[in-house]
């Protein structure tokens, strides 16, 4: 495949991805969800702690190919810093935005975030990359794993336990809670808070590294081969960590970048062998036209999930409910049980969204920043 081809497979990946989060942010309820849908409380992991990592590990892959384009002399390196700093700026203030809207409550505004901790990850990233020769880029990649275990076993702080990575006495905590009280995702804690947000960026790193080697001229079979391996080693050397380093998307702890990069690597390596290889695309439209939109998709659905919960119903008994609420209990929950009715609510969603992001491929609508 020449290196210029566009990717269907890591477009059909990222739709997936996607797709994924939708679905486990917005069920019918959040007291009648299938556990693989919920995150782990602390430590373990669950299919959906993947969603994350694996669009940090696809935003690095898609860095590979965006930022050769800048390789030749009429793109000049000045232009791709000052495309970084505006990506990274629209994708920080996006998530202030969608966090606020549609009360605007800059009081308890969060600061982290989701989209937020992308941008901060896509910016230092790009800094690394464009610094770094692909050997620095390992050293670094695995650099920042250990300085922020070496942060979290050995910094003193009041208040330290025993057990470094123990809820409510860890390192990453007691910064957050001292820089962001007040605007963080739970009173005492936020999930992309600032310390655990530097291992996240070796996530991307990885991405970026993977993207490199799919570029090559080796032979797709080669390719594919070559991600297996590494996603073994990966998956494993996360596994051989965890005794020191346990397994927590929360603190996003370096033993959790491996595992979950090692299984992002297994997730590319069947998507390019099927999409691009056996040129099977007909059954992946769906999560292609996903990944094409991705960042619209993702920011629409949240605003337009806000929005919904400002439209109230009466209730038959009396008082009123948002218009989710009343679609979950007194349609879904009824028609299809409390648990799998929660679940048809996001579906609902990913249906309308699929049927307007549609819309916009077949027109080349796609909305990039």
């Amino acid at each position: 495949m020449p290196q210029t081809n566009r990717l269907i497979s890591l477009d059909a990946f990222r739709g997936m991805t996607i797709a994924l989060m939708i679905l486990v942010n917005n069920p019918g309820s959040w007291s009648h969800v299938y556990a693989p849908l919920r995150h782990a409380k602390w430590h373990g992991l669950t299919p959906t702690d993947l969603v994350f990592p694996f669009f940090l590990f696809i935003m690095g892959v898609a860095m590979a190919w965006s930022f050769a384009r800048y390789a030749d002399t009429e793109h000049p390196r000045r232009a791709l810093y000052l495309r970084i700093i505006r990506r990274t700026a629209i994708l920080i203030l996006l998530g202030w935005a969608g966090d606020i809207f549609p009360r605007f409550d800059f009081s308890s505004m969060r600061i982290p975030g989701v989209l937020v901790r992308i941008g901060v990850c896509y910016f230092f990233a790009s800094l690394i990359i464009l610094s770094s020769s692909p050997k620095r880029i390992y050293l670094w990649t695995a650099g920042l794993l250990l300085f922020y275990w070496l942060l979290m076993v050995a910094v003193p702080f009041p208040g330290r336990g025993a057990d470094p990575w123990a809820f409510g006495s860890n390192f990453a905590q007691y910064i957050d809670n001292l820089l962001l009280a007040g605007h963080m995702w739970k009173p005492d804690f936020d999930p992309e808070g600032i310390i655990s947000t530097i291992p996240a960026i070796s996530s991307v790193l990885v991405g970026y590294l993977t993207g490199l080697w799919l570029r090559n001229d080796k032979t797709d079979w080669h390719k594919i081969g070559i991600l297996f391996i590494a996603g073994n080693i990966l998956a494993f050397a996360g596994l051989v960590w965890k005794p020191l380093m346990p397994i927590n998307k929360q603190l996003w702890t370096g033993s959790y970048v491996l595992f979950t990069s090692g299984l992002a690597l297994h997730a590319l390596a069947m998507s390019y062998w099927f999409v691009d290889m056996l040129g099977q695309r007909t059954w992946v439209k769906p999560f292609v036209v996903f990944g094409s939109n991705s960042l619209f998709v993702y920011v629409a659905s949240g605003l337009m999930v806000n929005l919904l919960f400002l439209i109230k119903l009466n209730k038959p008994e009396g008082g009123d409910i948002s218009l989710p609420g009343y679609l979950y209990r007194y349609l879904l929950a009824p028609t299809f049980g409390d648990t799998l009715g929660s679940l048809v609510y996001p579906m609902i969603l990913l249906l309308f969204w699929l049927a307007v992001l549609w819309w916009m491929y077949n027109r080349k609508i796609f909305i990039k920043i």
